[in-house]
């Protein structure tokens, strides 16, 4: 299934599709061929998310047997970002009465698998390396993640890269709702012939990397949908637009759990503030800890309102230790003064259980080697939060207030604009100087909070954050 020389009627030139095809024949040289083998698959039980009832499909000997009523979430991990779609779908599907099935395509011993993790690695050694070298982030970094992502050319290689993750949909019927939360994993759907593929396009920046002929693709902005649909700047000339039932507008990918207790959330934070209770900020450091100096001068410049009861600090380190140690070294009497979960997920769910009570203050620290517990933490703890400090990365979409840091890669600047336009954020702030005024702003001008928390309960009242629903829909019915 040629998905290389022409990409919604519009052909590809000679010399990308040659590109395209060495890329794929390094990849075969460099993991070996595989695309004669049949891949048997089984399912696990994903037993550390107790919200999601998460089925986990690993390499097994015999074919396997879905439930019937399987929704496949297929995904990869690249940071946490795509992780975090996916257990947002899998939330909306369980919902709506599904089973969500877990395909991470980059787990399993394939050649396929191997390809993308070996581009994810390179992908987090530019991102590291975009943020110690400000010449490679000019030159480099930013016009690869805003323009060449964004070209058409660069769809051609993925697609045809794509074709080696063919064998590992072997035992999906065809038929099977299949939402990928990214694009490698609904173009290999598409190649292995599924017919109800959704790809579920993560940012608010059109790119051709995340093109998949064949799926129905939904996007989260109506600036996206239109970029999209025109493909606008994806050729130096106009291009054939996408097909009218091949691309959708259907609201953040949000779980069900935080769309559900939108108003509740909303609500005690605005009593908080009314009580004058110390404003409870969460920042998420997980993944590959990007900004780590722009998160300790934050920490810094809260310690004196911490200290003085006026703002409670909660840090998620993800499964990243290495910042961790980072900001001990930085910050040695942090240690000594902050509560620690640390691979203890449970003590984490019980102690955000009691969060609607009376505020604790301090700062507490939470780190997980395991994935799903390091990414589910976040979704535990913003629903507490007053305030999330996030890059725009697909944590601009969510419905809690939003200090909104520097982004990482020109396709995040994208997200912050939507995000301060649609009212449940504040502006990009980059520098650390604007990130303190922020946080004293916050602090002391209860005013703009609860602002963002009256916004955000009339973006949920307008459907706003109904997309991960809408996904799980259009991948059962099929096009509209």
């Amino acid at each position: 299934m040629d998905k290389t020389s022409v990409i919604f009627g519009n052909p590809i030139d000679a010399k990308t599709i040659k590109k395209a095809e060495k890329s794929k024949a390094n990849f075969l040289k460099k993991f070996g061929d595989d695309t004669q083998k049949e891949y048997h698959l089984g399912l696990q039980p994903i037993e550390q998310i107790k919200e999601i009832k998460l089925q986990n499909l690993v390499l097994a000997d015999t074919p396997l047997e879905l439930p019937e009523n399987a929704v496949i979430v297929g995904n990869i991990r690249m940071g946490f970002g795509h992780y975090r779609i996916a257990m947002a779908i899998a939330s909306c599907a369980q919902a709506l009465g599904r089973t969500p099935v877990w395909m991470d395509l980059a787990s399993f011993d394939a050649t396929g698998s191997k390809m993308i993790r070996h581009q994810n690695d390179l992908y987090s050694t530019g991102s590291k390396l975009s943020q110690k070298i400000g010449l490679f982030n000019k030159l480099v970094w930013e016009p690869l993640n805003s323009e060449g992502f964004k070209k058409i050319t660069y769809n051609a290689a993925d697609q045809k890269n794509s074709e080696l993750l063919k064998p590992l949909y072997h035992d999906l019927p065809k038929d099977i709702p299949y939402i990928g939360t990214h694009v490698w994993p609904s173009q290999g759907a598409v190649h292995a012939g599924l017919t109800h593929v959704v790809n579920a396009i993560p940012d608010n920046w059109p790119m051709g990397l995340h093109l998949a002929e064949g799926s129905i693709h939904a996007v989260q902005t109506p600036f996206a949908y239109l970029g999209y649909k025109k493909l606008n700047g994806f050729a130096k000339t106009p291009l054939k637009p996408m097909p009218d039932n091949d691309l959708y507008c259907v609201g953040h990918y949000i779980d069900h759990e935080l769309v559900e207790n939108v108003e509740h959330d909303c609500e005690k934070r605005v009593e908080r503030l009314n009580s004058g209770a110390p404003v409870r900020f969460l920042m998420t450091v997980g993944g590959a800890g990007a900004g780590g100096d722009l998160y300790l001068a934050m920490l810094k410049h809260l310690m004196p309102y911490i200290k003085a009861n006026k703002a409670e600090l909660w840090i998620n380190f993800g499964d990243h230790l290495t910042m961790w140690e980072m900001f001990k070294k930085q910050m040695p009497e942090l240690e000594k003064e902050c509560k620690m979960h640390f691979n203890d997920y449970q003590g984490l769910c019980d102690w955000a259980e009691t969060l609607d009570g009376p505020s604790r203050g301090g700062v507490t620290v939470f780190c997980h080697s395991d994935i799903f517990e390091a990414v589910y933490s976040t979704n535990l703890l913003m629903r507490k939060c007053d305030v999330l400090i996030t890059k725009p990365s697909e944590l601009a979409f969510y419905p809690v207030p939003k200090l909104m840091m520097r982004h990482i890669g020109g396709h995040e600047v994208y997200g912050a604009i939507y995000a301060r336009e649609m009212g449940d954020s504040t502006f990009e702030c980059e520098t650390p100087a604007a990130l303190c005024d922020m946080i004293d702003t916050l602090i002391n001008d209860k005013a703009i909070l609860k602002q963002l928390c009256k916004r955000i309960v009339e973006l949920k009242n307008a459907g706003v954050y109904n997309g991960g629903y809408e996904v799980v829909k259009l991948a059962i019915e099929g096009r509209k």
